[in-house]
């Protein structure tokens, strides 16, 4: 398999993961060649840490692991989309997903127009 045309454009490729049975979005990662093929190979997701410039299994230490049923790409070829299965909690903070603090709702808006 040619991962090649992933990393045309970046060393780095942004990876949308989402619960496979729910369609809830999870996080977001990066991954680079050797994490996405890493990923492909073991069926666990791994990601590329700009923070930490080192390569992460998602749930190595906490147990909360990510479980791939299918990777797509999107139709440029420069971001994935990785469903999961997920064992436990998404986000280092204890919150089932990354994306909890709202930031605008304009449901909310049209509310408060009533």
């Amino acid at each position: 398999m040619n991962l090649e045309r992933y990393f045309v454009k970046a060393e780095l490729i942004p990876a949308i993961v989402v619960e496979d049975q729910t369609g809830d979005v999870l996080m977001l990662a990066y991954m680079n060649r050797e994490s996405l093929a890493k990923t492909i190979e073991t069926g666990y997701t791994w990601f590329y840490s700009r923070s930490r410039q080192e390569l992460w299994n998602k749930g190595a230490t906490s147990g909360n692991l990510q479980k791939v049923v299918s990777i797509t790409a999107d139709c440029d070829d420069d971001t994935l989309l990785v469903r999961v299965n997920q064992t436990g909690v998404a986000c280092h903070t204890g919150n089932y997903t990354c994306f909890f603090q709202p930031v605008w709702n304009c449901k909310e808006e049209e509310k408060d127009a009533e």
